[in-house]
């Protein structure tokens, strides 16, 4: 009870800080940049109470000298312990005690006592932070109001006068060359007459000069040259600023000399293919001239020139530029060949450079080999072997070939299984990648996409077969992509030939897997007289023939059981048939997020895809069979065919102290048309989960109102929209509230189910709000994630009240997620 009192461990006539004002011109102003700039801050405060001060005050100041009086210099307490531990665990007793006192300060924090000497750095950088944006008069001072009770007040008083404008901007270059080039690009200056001075923009100006002149030839310019003078002038707070940018300084001898700067170009480029450490005493024996470029090699030439070349964004017989150098770094490090490369500029005297870049090869064959134990729904415990092979340089291009496979054994926790085996589920797959660092097409694409786009192509097989898990799948997929990078924020990629293939092997298995569906049609086989009270269907055979029996009329049953039996068929006839997708699709990402730490940017994704056009438009030439439901076969597999779309915004708006608010939006929509009537259940769309609305579990929101109880619920139209507010707590726990609306509807497919459709915009009434707050740990390499959800909206409620029917915690859903869930 006493570490709750904020004063007991401040000292005698010491004040304890409570509360920072900052009056700016008479008017108490919360700005956080001006806040971030007083070095003494309150304690931090949760729902108004210093809990991290409480903390700290548990810790004992002197808790070396406490423990040396209590044991160590007591002797008969000492033997006493001694006998009753032993003298080493007493010794650790002690140590932990020491540890646990440590954890308290951490974790806590220290009272902050009023200090004036830190009040005064707080009014300097108060003034050199308006000083810098442009109020040269300003005036500063403090008042500490300090009461009876050790508590204190800090008041910063600030009056700014008027902001200084630019007026001219005079330049002063000695160089001509040096002058000709700012000249034109004068236009793009961060300094324009008429702006309120700021020493960001002059900074800002010398970067963007200096970066010009590096890329426009100026091979020795950097921001020492640059002299800015500002010249403030009358009563109307204007202020010229003079710009000069001095001749290179160079030493001769023991003196230093200046002299114009002088434009280079790059006159040789040699590529030095094996420096790693362990061959630096080795020759170069082999020597190649590529358009240009020199390739030298110890030993044969490993390498296709070409593939070397085209990694290089630094010419022969080219003007110097700087931004050439890290673009070919990136550039060799992309291709997975080599490690990253050194590359040296050497000055020649007649006003070119040599570039010698040296090349650290991976070793060309690399062996990978892991293990996994894994629990799940579906199995008590299962093992895996997934070994790995790459191969790097497969076709002296820098191509990579990437195979890996996979094994795994478990133990099923299904029911319905009566073998004695232990370990009767088995799964099998490889997965092939090759990696090629250039755009593999028939024609030349450079004028289109340059490779300063860095233009990649990826071709993927993976095949995969299961035994007891599910419906037994087997599955094939293969890709052959194209991705590129316009600029720094922009991400491209054109997946020509996406290809899925789809077999079930053990469709007799599924009322096995959905249990729900088996129930609920169970239950309408025994209420109709199908079967005896108390008696279930047998699975399959029972189960299929009800189904059959009531959607062929054959056996009455009365219209509303008829529809929901109805759509457990189509769910089932769905979920079983095989499917082949035989896709393309476009992915467009902006990305404006500058670093892992940036808490204010945007991320925008369009996703545009279509299948079954081109099977479709070759269906009759190749004169194609169509199967019972008039749908053409390929391989004797109904193929889909659709298109999909998907936008995805993302916006994040900081406040500082970590204080963030982040938005997402997301739309969705796949329409089945042509040989198709429904979407693959791999391509639908599902609400709920760690990373959705946090108030529905996963796949168990929707469709619309429909109150389904399958396990598997999804659609082919979704809405999301989400809003969360993060902030600090302490150290590295925060915390979040937030606000998840959505669903998930079927729109222009076969469902016919009214509660489950999107008819029109009166359906917008289904959208599922969630609500709830979360608390995240801070691991700095992840962030662990609790959400919990309350259902706040719930258009399962139908025709009844859908607010806050089950908004409590124990219909509370509990999420744990790795990161952010946006």
């Amino acid at each position: 009870m006493s570490s709750c009192n904020s004063l007991k461990r401040v000292g005698k006539n010491k004040h304890l800080l409570t509360k920072n004002s900052i009056l700016v011109n008479d008017t108490l102003v919360k700005n956080e940049t001006l806040t971030n700039l007083i070095y003494q801050k309150p304690n931090k405060k949760l729902l108004k109470t210093p809990l991290r001060l409480f903390i700290y005050n548990l810790a004992r100041p002197n808790i070396d000298s406490l423990i040396n009086s209590k044991i160590y210099e007591n002797p008969k307490k000492l033997e006493r312990k001694t006998k009753f531990l032993s003298r080493k665990q007493v010794d650790k007793l002690a140590e932990s005690k020491r540890g646990f006192n440590a954890w308290l300060k951490k974790m806590g924090e220290a009272p902050v006592i009023v200090n004036d000497s830190l009040s005064e750095k707080s009014l300097k950088l108060l003034r050199s932070y308006y000083w810098n944006n442009g109020w040269f008069n300003v005036t500063l001072d403090y008042d500490t109001k300090k009461d009876s009770n050790q508590r204190a007040k800090t008041t910063y008083k600030i009056t700014t006068g008027k902001p200084y404008i630019l007026d001219s901007l005079n330049s002063d270059i000695k160089t001509a060359a040096v002058d000709s080039i700012y000249q034109l690009h004068k236009s793009k200056s961060f300094l324009k007459k008429g702006q309120q001075y700021r020493t960001a923009n002059i900074l800002n100006e010398k970067k963007r000069i200096t970066d010009l002149m590096r890329n426009n030839g100026v091979f020795h310019f950097s921001q020492d040259y640059f002299l800015f003078a500002m010249d403030t002038f009358g009563i109307n707070n204007h202020t010229n600023v003079d710009m000069k940018i001095t001749n290179r300084s160079k030493r001769s001898g023991d003196s230093t000399i200046t002299e114009p700067f002088k434009i280079y170009k790059i006159k040789d480029v040699n590529i030095y293919t094996n420096s790693s450490f362990e061959s630096r005493n080795q020759s170069y024996t082999d020597t190649t001239s590529f358009n240009g470029y020199k390739i030298y090699s110890q030993g044969k030439l490993k390498y296709k020139p070409k593939a070397l070349t085209n990694s290089v964004f630094i010419t022969p017989n080219t003007i110097f530029k700087d931004k050439n150098r890290p673009l070919t770094s990136r550039k060799i490090s992309d291709l997975k060949t080599f490690k990253y490369p050194r590359i040296e500029y050497i000055e020649n005297i007649d006003t070119t450079l040599t570039t010698n870049i040296y090349l650290n090869p991976y070793k060309k064959w690399s062996l990978g080999f892991s293990t996994e134990i894994t629990q799940s729904n579906i199995q008590t415990i299962g093992f895996s072997l997934i070994p790995s092979l790459k191969v790097r340089n497969l076709f002296r291009g820098a191509e990579t070939l990437e195979l890996s496979g996979f094994t795994s054994i478990g133990a099923s926790k299904d029911a319905a299984n009566n073998r004695d085996d232990f370990f009767d589920i088995n799964e099998l797959g490889v997965n092939l990648k090759l990696n090629i660092p250039r755009f593999l097409f028939p024609f030349n694409t450079e004028r289109i996409i340059p490779k300063s786009m860095f233009p990649a192509t990826k071709i993927t097989l993976a095949t995969t077969s299961q035994t007891n898990v599910g419906l037994d799948k087997q599955t094939f997929s293969g890709v052959f992509n194209y991705t590129w990078y316009p600029n720094n924020n922009v991400t491209n990629r054109l997946d020509v030939f996406n290809i899925q293939y789809v077999k079930n092997l053990n469709t007799s298995n599924y009322f096995n897997v959905y249990q729900n569906s088996f129930n609920t049609l169970n239950s309408l086989a025994q209420s109709n007289g199908y079967v005896s009270a108390g008696t279930n269907l047998e699975i399959p055979s029972e189960a299929n023939q009800f189904l059959a029996d009531v959607t062929s009329n054959s056996y009455a049953v009365n219209n509303e059981d008829f529809l929901t039996i109805n759509a457990i068929d189509e769910r089932k006839e769905r979920l079983t048939e095989d499917n082949l997708i035989i896709a393309s699709n476009f992915n467009y990402v902006k990305d404006k997020r500058e670093s892992i730490s940036d808490n204010a940017f945007s991320i925008f994704r369009f996703k545009l895809e279509t299948a079954g056009n081109l099977a479709s438009l070759l269906a009759k030439p190749l004169n194609l069979k169509k199967n019972e439901n008039n749908n053409y076969e390929l391989f004797k597999v109904g193929f889909s065919q659709y298109v999909k779309t998907e936008i995805d915004y993302i916006k994040y708006w900081s406040f500082g102290n970590k204080n963030t608010i982040a938005i997402r939006s997301f739309f969705g929509i796949a329409i089945p048309f042509g040989n198709a009537s429904s979407i693959p259940f791999s391509k639908s769309f599902f609400a709920g989960g760690a990373n959705d609305n946090r108030a529905w579990t996963a796949y168990n929101l929707g469709p619309g109102s429909l109150n389904s109880n399958n396990e598997f619920n999804e659609a082919n139209l979704k809405l999301t929209l989400s809003a969360e507010q993060r902030f600090n707590i302490f150290g590295a726990l925060n915390g979040a509230l937030f606000l998840d609306a959505g669903n998930i509807w079927n729109v222009l497919d076969d469902v016919a189910q009214e509660e489950a459709t999107f008819n029109s915009f009166s359906s917008l009434k289904d959208i599922a709000i969630g609500s709830g707050f979360g608390f995240r740990y801070d691991f700095d390499f992840f962030i662990l994630r609790l959400d919990i959800g309350f259902k706040t909206y719930d258009p399962s409620y139908q025709n009844k009240n859908r607010w806050f029917n089950d908004y409590n915690f124990s219909k509370a859903v509990y999420n744990i997620g790795i990161n952010y869930p946006f």
